[in-house]
């Protein structure tokens, strides 16, 4: 008597196992990709020299808890949109609520993480666009940049090591040579308004070496003086006369914490209360009504977070349009597994020296 009843007396045809085994693999990596780490590309310089264009990371989930799915209706391991076919790759026919399973550690100042862009308003949040900055401020924390060095709690912050900030060169007349540039991986900037001088986003260090060049007269930093009102710089109101070098004072809103609210500040926290946490807010008279009803403070029910890029001249980010909820981060940026240079000839694309480097704090 056979007593395997267990087993099934047909076996599978190469076309089930093969189904099966794609719907295991696609389930397993999901559940990889949602609870514990993801891959993420760094598209853009707004963190040279830090992080490169062309590296690729990984992102953990575990750090600060993932986030369970908010649309789960979603075509595999697409974000916004169907590959090949475009279109929209997920539903928004079945929404859950925002939720956290809790994590190892709170996000911390010079954390590096990747969140959904928050200014995305026509889209859910977990299928905003990724970004990537350094978590300059956490909640509580009030932050000041005055001539492009950034203060929290009135306490100087250092620059990122590997950062850029915008240079003026003076020289003799006589060019400055492309390979030297290469040299001291600057790769931003050109020719300036003036004949013999140049305009370069590039390290400190990168800086000095270009001090000791011998047709080089003159390397200073630039800066945007305080006081010069830029409108595309948060909170967008002439009463904040800010600008990418001198922004703030600015509390940074946190959980519980309450604040005085009034028609001279509103615009600071006006996104955040009514966008992020649904409250409507009008200005009727003087008077800030929130839900119906005038009141002089608010007390905040997230935590949120100043994003900002090591590439300070060349970053979209929280001084361009504010905070980032607690709702919008994503992970950690811990590892860089690959590192791929679009601009190098065929035999030096790959950054050898970046492969399976951890990220640190700087």
């Amino acid at each position: 008597m056979n007593w395997k009843f267990w087993q099934s007396s047909r076996r599978k045809s190469k076309t089930r196992e093969w189904i099966e085994a794609i719907v295991f693999a696609v389930v397993a990596a999901t559940l990889i990709r949602t609870f514990f780490i993801e891959a993420f590309t760094i598209p853009t310089p707004s963190m040279e020299k830090s992080l490169l264009v062309g590296d690729f990371l990984f992102v953990s989930k575990l750090n600060y808890g993932p986030r369970t799915p908010m649309t789960p209706l979603a075509f595999p391991f697409a974000h916004q949109e169907m590959p090949i076919f475009g279109g929209k790759a997920y539903s928004e026919l079945i929404k859950f609520p925002y939720f956290r399973i809790p994590g190892f550690s709170e996000v911390k100042n010079n954390d590096i993480v990747v969140f959904n862009y928050p200014m995305e308003d026509d889209r859910p949040i977990d299928k905003q666009t990724h970004y990537i900055k350094r978590c300059i401020g956490i909640a509580g924390d009030t932050i000041e940049v005055k001539d492009g060095v950034v203060y929290i709690n009135s306490q100087k912050v250092d620059s990122p090591e590997k950062g850029q900030s915008t240079y003026e060169i003076e020289t003799d007349g006589n060019m400055i040579n492309t390979m030297t540039l290469d040299k001291l991986g600057i790769s931003e900037g050109g020719p300036a308004f003036r004949q013999g001088t140049y305009r370069f986003l590039c390290t400190n260090e990168a800086a000095k070496g270009l001090k000791e060049m011998k047709n080089v007269s003159k390397v200073d930093r630039i800066f945007q003086p305080k006081g010069q009102y830029e409108e595309y710089i948060f909170p967008h109101d002439p009463k904040y006369p800010w600008n990418v070098d001198n922004f703030g004072p600015y509390i940074i809103p946190k959980k519980g914490m309450s604040l005085p609210i009034n028609k001279d500040n509103i615009n600071l926290y006006k996104r955040i209360i009514s966008v992020y946490e649904g409250h409507e807010v009008a200005e009727q008279n003087g008077a800030i009504i929130i839900d119906g009803k005038s009141v002089t403070e608010y007390t905040f029910e997230m935590d949120y977070y100043f994003m900002m890029g090591d590439n300070r001249h060349n970053s979209a980010d929280s001084r361009f349009w504010g905070v980032v909820s607690e709702r919008h981060i994503v992970g950690k940026a811990v590892f860089i597994w690959m590192s791929w240079d679009g601009a190098a000839t065929f035999f030096n694309k790959i950054r050898w020296s970046r492969l399976f480097s951890i990220i640190h704090k700087d």
